[in-house]
């Protein structure tokens, strides 16, 4: 078999790879916008569609990881190539996490709603479908980026991840007034604060993929640095 045979296959073989990767990225990206609108619609039914799918999301992770070890032992990938495997490995595991919140989103509704909270209940669920709305965008940019390996739409989700950490600090403060001035909604603003903080690991996760494809083109792990030394290191 000659090395450029090889060559084309380990490059179509990378390429089904990332196709999985931006498929299990849509579905992580469905799954949070629905928890949330099952949230702010107070729909069980929502609910419980965003944990029933949560395992085909699981078994997509664990189905590209057996991919991932499959290619490593046959091609033993050097350079950008295993650069490329390894942060697929990891922007999996942070889109699988990603799942794991929409999901304790639901089942966040489920428990108000079994609790008799309603629609009616003067609660800012507005204000949690606008952290949300800023985290998918967030989601869907890194997606894009790692869809055209985009080291500069990587580093732009990085600038724009402190956003997200203060939206959820005005929410905290926007609770914790609602608690005091009402104590007949603190059993269900604590539930909102972790809904809250779901939302905010969203952005969190899409902030660790940004740095997975930086990773991939530079060879560069920038994690731990503010986004101007980031955007100084990759120049």
């Amino acid at each position: 078999m000659s090395d450029k045979h090889i060559s084309t296959q380990f490059d179509a073989e990378l390429s089904d790879i990332c196709t999985r990767v931006l498929e299990m990225g849509g579905m992580a990206e469905a799954q949070v916008a629905q928890a949330v609108y099952a949230l702010t619609n107070f729909s069980g039914e929502t609910a419980s569609q965003v944990l029933s799918r949560e395992e085909q999301l699981n078994q997509l992770e664990v189905q590209i990881d057996r991919e991932l070890s499959t290619i490593i032992a046959r091609r033993q990938p050097t350079a950008r190539d295993l650069r490329l495997l390894l942060a697929v490995s990891k922007t999996i595991a942070n889109l699988e996490r990603v799942g794991d919140e929409a999901a304790r989103i639901a089942r966040t509704v489920q428990r108000l709603l079994n609790a008799g909270v309603s629609s009616r209940m003067r609660l800012p669920v507005g204000d949690l479908a606008f952290e949300t709305d800023m985290a998918v965008r967030q989601l869907r940019k890194v997606l894009d980026a790692f869809a055209r390996l985009d080291v500069e739409s990587a580093v732009d989700v990085l600038k724009h991840d402190d956003q997200i950490d203060r939206e959820f600090e005005g929410l905290m403060r926007k609770l914790i007034t609602y608690m005091m001035e009402d104590p007949r909604t603190i059993s269900a603003s604590i539930d909102l604060v972790f809904v809250a903080k779901a939302i905010e690991r969203v952005g969190d996760h899409a902030k660790n993929v940004a740095e997975g494809i930086i990773y991939i083109v530079k060879g560069t792990d920038v994690r731990h640095n503010p986004p101007d030394a980031v955007a100084s290191l990759v120049r």
